[in-house]
């Protein structure tokens, strides 16, 4: 009876392992994030440790992700929004609120970067930061040398919105970011404005700005300027600070002669802040917040910026970083240049049709 009843036991443990085994399976969630901004390495170890399936789609644009979001159903489970969107879209009412009790790694975070998120998601409740950094210089070193001189140096917004430079830069190649809410305030900035003004004739003098060098401009986008940087097809880019370190490593890995850097301008820059929400309407929520805990992991998160080139909020992490990492100024900036560098709040509605109209007169050349 003995060995019959341990069969038996043995048999009933084997049928719950099997059921846990089949529900951990059938678990899953789906990541929206933005393109080339995770070391996929960390997808497969999560699914790997708890059984989570992970459907990862990827963006490369906020206005992309919020028309989706505000459309609803997204189908989405965790997604990537930038602060100012993230405030406007909390205000629509497209997240829900994180349930701290299931984010034990919460205490790994950096308060500072917390602080400063709070103008976005006051109390951070509605989500954790992933990454941050800023908005600046990509260039190709000898190409722009070659162009402007041995002895010039890249640190002013005067490469971009001096037309008299870019027009120099303009046959080697100039990328901008296709994003308006990143370039319109650079702009304002470069002019001696606030750039965070939400006034029309402000608005209108950074679009007059900007369209005086569109015609340098040979392309409007946010993603593929890392490959033309790193291939030497461009000599510069208005783009992000981690997209471009990507940009610096991938040219030194092809080993083919092209020499990429990254500069954050003199007259100051955009420090921005990309974080992880759960929809209201995600279908996976327990998962979501797997998911969340597992990225702010000490580990997780130093491996994803060892990754990625970006700084992220997570104070833990900060002696498991590179040391090609948190030693670069250009992703860990100095204090001296942390306080050169701007924020900007979200627009309301009207502010936001007044950067349409002038983002798309800048982008059409009209």
């Amino acid at each position: 009876m003995v060995r019959v009843k341990t069969l038996l036991t043995s048999v009933a443990l084997i049928s719950i392992a099997a059921a846990n085994t089949a529900i951990a399976q059938d678990r899953s969630v789906n990541v929206y994030n933005w393109s080339d901004y995770i070391d996929e390495e960390i997808l497969t170890e999560f699914t790997k440790e708890t059984g989570i399936k992970i459907t990862y789609d990827v963006f490369d644009s906020n206005e992309i992700l919020e028309t989706k979001l505000l459309a609803g159903k997204t189908g989405y489970d965790v997604v990537v929004p930038t602060g100012t969107f993230l405030a406007r879209q909390i205000q629509a009412g497209v997240f829900q609120k994180l349930d701290k009790s299931k984010l034990d790694n919460l205490k790994n975070m950096d308060p500072a970067i917390s602080e400063r998120m709070e103008k976005y998601d006051p109390g951070n409740d509605y989500a954790i930061n992933y990454m941050w950094g800023t908005t600046g210089l990509g260039y190709n070193v000898d190409k722009v040398k070659e162009i402007l001189g041995e002895d010039y140096t890249v640190d002013s917004w005067d490469m971009v919105f001096n037309p008299e430079i870019s027009g120099k830069l303009k046959d080697c190649g100039i990328y901008m970011l296709d994003a308006p809410t990143e370039i319109i305030p650079a702009a304002l900035n470069y002019l001696g404005k606030d750039p965070d003004s939400k006034e029309t004739a402000d608005i209108d003098a950074a679009q007059e700005l900007v369209s005086s060098i569109r015609p340098n401009i040979r392309k409007f986008h946010s993603s593929e300027y890392i490959n033309a940087l790193a291939n030497g097809d461009i000599c510069l880019a208005v783009g992000w600070s981690g997209d471009v370190l990507q940009a610096r490593d991938r040219a030194a890995e092809a080993d083919a002669g092209v020499t990429v850097e990254y500069a954050i301008p003199k007259q100051g820059a955009l420090m921005w802040f990309d974080n992880m929400a759960i929809p209201a309407d995600a279908e996976n929520v327990e998962e979501a917040h797997e998911f969340l805990n597992y990225i702010m992991r000490p580990d997780v998160m130093a491996k994803a910026s060892n990754y990625v080139y970006y700084a992220n909020g997570n104070a833990a992490s900060k002696p498991l970083l590179a040391e090609d990492v948190i030693g670069d100024p250009a992703i860990y900036p100095s204090e001296e240049t942390v306080q050169r560098l701007y924020t900007v709040s979200p627009n309301d509605q009207r502010t936001d049709r007044v950067f349409t109209r002038a983002w798309t007169k800048v982008v059409t050349g009209q």
